[in-house]
């Protein structure tokens, strides 16, 4: 895979994470409030999925030559990775947190 193509994946593969992520999470919890432990490893899951786009984006991985083509777009990716997985890791400390069920 080229390194444009690898930076555009790792530049979809964050939002695409980040919706499964929260609509598995809020179906997971409305289905059955006590299995948040699942919800927990599911936003560890999802972090892992935005660190393996993260290295997909890592710019100079798997090249022999060192001219970059669109070095901007893979450190895009990156940032993009990192904003996601912390929005992510966030979601995932509040169902840690904050009790899912309070009845």
């Amino acid at each position: 895979m080229s390194i444009r193509a690898r930076a555009w994946t790792a530049l979809a593969l964050p939002p695409l994470i980040w919706f499964l992520f929260e609509q598995g999470l809020s179906a997971l919890l409305h289905a059955d409030c006590s299995l948040w432990p699942v919800g927990l490893a599911w936003g560890a899951a999802s972090i892992a999925g935005c660190v393996v786009a993260m290295y997909l984006a890592w710019p100079l991985r798997g090249t022999t030559d060192t001219k970059l083509a669109h070095p901007w777009l893979a450190r895009l990716a990156l940032a993009l990775c990192g904003i996601f997985a912390l929005a992510i890791a966030f979601q995932t400390l509040a169902v840690a947190i904050v009790p899912a069920c309070l009845a």
